[in-house]
C-alpha cells in the first residue's frame, strides 16, 4: 500500500552566502553581454544607440544583482525525510517539487568555482521521474557533504527499484 506524501512547504532555508553566489552569477551574465558590447561601440566610435544599450545592460545587471538574489533567498527552500526530498525554488517560475525516498537513484555534489570561492556546493538527486533531477543549490559545503551522506544511507535502506 503506498502512502500520501504531506503537501507542505520545506523547512530549511539555503546557506545566506547563496545571496553572494546568485549576485556573482548575475553580475557575470551582465559582464558577458556588455563588454562585447563595449568593445564594439569603441572599435565603431560609439554609435549613440550602441552607447545606450550597454548602459541599459549595465542598469539591468546591477538591479538584477541587487534585487533577484534577495528574492531567491526568501523562496528557496529544502527538506529531506525518511519518506522524500522536498524543494521549493524559482523566482519567476516557481518550482515545488516532492520526490519519493524510493525513487532516488543517484546523489550527486558539485562545487563550481564561485561555489567553491564562498564554501558553497548544490546536492542533485537523480530520481526516476520524467521531470528531471532535484537539486538543492547554495547549501554550505559541509552540510551538502551530510545531506548526501544521510540521502544515500536513507535510500539504500529503503526499499524499492526506484523505478
Amino acid at each position: 500500500m503506498q502512502s500520501t506524501l504531506p503537501l507542505r512547504p520545506p523547512a530549511h532555508r539555503v546557506d545566506p552566502r547563496a545571496r553572494q553566489w546568485w549576485r556573482l552569477r548575475g553580475l557575470g551574465v551582465a559582464a558577458v553581454v556588455a563588454l562585447p558590447q563595449l568593445v564594439v561601440a569603441l572599435v565603431l566610435g560609439g554609435p549613440v544607440w550602441l552607447w545606450a544599450t550597454l548602459i541599459a545592460t549595465v542598469v539591468v545587471g546591477l538591479g538584477y544583482a541587487a534585487v533577484v538574489p534577495e528574492i531567491l533567498f526568501r523562496i528557496h527552500r529544502w527538506e529531506v525525510t525518511d519518506e522524500a526530498v522536498y524543494t521549493l525554488s524559482g523566482w519567476l517560475v516557481r518550482e515545488w517539487r516532492i520526490a519519493p525516498i524510493s525513487r532516488v537513484q543517484t546523489v550527486d555534489t558539485e562545487h563550481g568555482p564561485l561555489q567553491q570561492l564562498l564554501g558553497l556546493a548544490s546536492v542533485t538527486v537523480t530520481t526516476a521521474s520524467a521531470r528531471g533531477p532535484v537539486a538543492i543549490r547554495g547549501l554550505a559545503t559541509a552540510e551538502a557533504r551530510e545531506l548526501a551522506r544521510q540521502l544515500t544511507e536513507t535510500t539504500q535502506a529503503t526499499p524499492g527499484d526506484a523505478t
